[in-house]
């Protein structure tokens, strides 16, 4: 028997129950650009020998680029006990903790992990993580309309990033609740611009600082607006830039929301990452995916147990709070290695790291004909760059130099930034603490070469 056994006359049965003529047809959402060509254009099958003597060859061509690039994901350094500790059997194929007398070294580690984020954002509840950033605002956006149990907007700052915005607008799609978007003109959003978007049925304002363009935002005043509207607060923060900044709990949020993977996460082509979700005590009930909690055994024994896990598998669908499948449980444990080696002090002073060092960068880069910061707002260690002339050719030109820049805001497709005028002459560049100062003065001097041969 084979693996699929489905019969052509059930697969037929099944296109034409959901309308489509063929399975082709189920995937015409997806843009044909990015999309898998048949046939793969794969060379004749060889042995175990030449195949790796193939990929070694290959690997050696390639010059690894020194990493400048942010956009949402960040180039830090993971110290090696992150691996070892991740990488050991009993967390690298541990099961989901269906049964807690079985699983209570993963249990454990959960409930570090939320007591960490709990620790880190001041905020009451940690959910068991989610999937990565951009999901776990979709799922704060939905918690919050649980919560108010308004169904009719959701405020969102043009300053958060693109792709979040695409991913909750498409949670929405089918849903009655709307996404109004405030513009961000001078990189931030106006506090005062929110109020008038604010109705009686709007469920939440969500607002990212640092936000896409780098720029911190002012989130207390925006929380102000909201909560004076019954409307929650949802932020997402940067993990790393907690050693300095405010926490979301002192700022107003009510919700709070990140992608993990600075926190010990390799960047990995894009994934897996770690969505994080905080909220405060009296929301517990309504908090997405599952919460690990402490009790003691009939011995009296300290233990573990998944305290709440009212998702789609556990529950009645209209009583689910979730249908998060996982808790990418072991990228929840790199987090929770990498923050108790880091410390409090440790995660300041990467903090301080990673402020000096990009506005060095920012420095010696503007020092370069047809370079400006976009903005006059402060930022941390991601900034927005305007290049005369457009983006582009600046992302090529120090690319061949051996850097990583970008990305373009206007790369980012069918996202508007209607208060941003001439969004592809904008550039991220983001400085982490693995960079010294000869790459940023490096990547400097390849921008001014760039610039002079562009004025010549």
């Amino acid at each position: 028997m084979t693996y699929l056994v489905n019969t052509p006359e059930q697969c037929k049965r099944m296109l034409q129950a959901v309308g489509a003529t063929d399975i082709e047809e189920l995937f015409d959402t997806i843009p044909q650009a990015i999309r898998l060509q048949r046939p793969l254009p794969l060379p004749p099958a060889l042995g175990e020998m030449e195949l790796e003597r193939l990929v070694r060859d290959r690997a050696a061509q390639q010059t690894p680029l020194i990493c400048f690039a942010g956009g949402g994901a960040y180039d830090h350094f993971i110290p090696a006990v992150v691996d070892e500790i991740a990488g050991r059997g009993e967390f690298y194929t541990a099961y989901t903790p269906y049964q807690p007398e079985a699983s209570q070294g993963s249990l454990q580690a959960f409930f570090e992990y939320q007591t960490l984020m709990c620790q880190l954002t001041d905020m009451d509840v940690s959910n068991a993580s989610l999937y990565e950033g951009a999901t776990a605002v979709s799922e704060a956006v939905f918690m919050a309309m649980r919560v108010t149990r308004r169904y009719g907007r959701v405020v969102v700052a043009e300053s958060v990033h693109p792709e979040y915005r695409r991913v909750l607008t498409t949670y929405l799609s089918h849903h009655a609740c709307r996404v109004h978007t405030v513009a961000a003109a001078g990189g931030c959003i106006d506090p005062d611009d929110v109020r008038p978007a604010l109705t009686p049925d709007t469920a939440a304002v969500v607002i990212q600082h640092p936000n896409v363009f780098g720029c911190l935002e002012n989130v207390a005043a925006v929380a102000e607006q909201a909560h004076a509207a019954g409307a929650l607060l949802i932020e997402i923060f940067d993990p790393l830039s907690l050693g300095l900044l405010k926490p979301p709990g002192q700022l107003g949020a009510d919700i709070a929301v990140a992608e993990g993977q600075s926190l010990g996460i390799p960047l990995s082509y894009g994934g897996p990452y770690l969505g994080i979700l905080t909220t405060r005590r009296e929301f517990i009930r309504q908090i997405p995916g599952r919460l690990v909690g402490e009790t003691t055994d009939r011995r009296g024994r300290r233990c573990y147990v998944l305290s709440i896990q009212t998702r789609e598998q556990h529950i009645r669908r209209e009583k689910a709070t979730s249908n998060i499948c996982t808790n990418q449980g072991l990228m929840a444990l790199r987090a929770t290695v990498y923050l108790a080696l880091l410390g409090p002090q440790g995660l300041r002073e990467l903090g301080e790291l990673c402020l000096q060092k990009a506005h060095y960068a920012a420095r010696r880069l503007t020092e370069c004909e047809g370079l400006e910061l976009a903005f006059d707002v402060p930022f941390f260690k991601e900034f927005t760059l305007r290049v005369r002339g457009g983006a582009a050719s600046l992302r090529t030109a120090a690319r061949r130099r051996g850097f990583l820049v970008g990305p373009a805001i206007g790369d980012f497709p069918d996202t508007p930034f209607t208060g941003i005028p001439d969004p592809h002459q904008l550039l991220l560049c983001a400085v982490t603490e693995r960079r010294t100062r000869s790459e940023i003065d490096d990547l400097a001097d390849a921008c001014r070469s760039s610039r002079e041969t562009v004025s010549r």
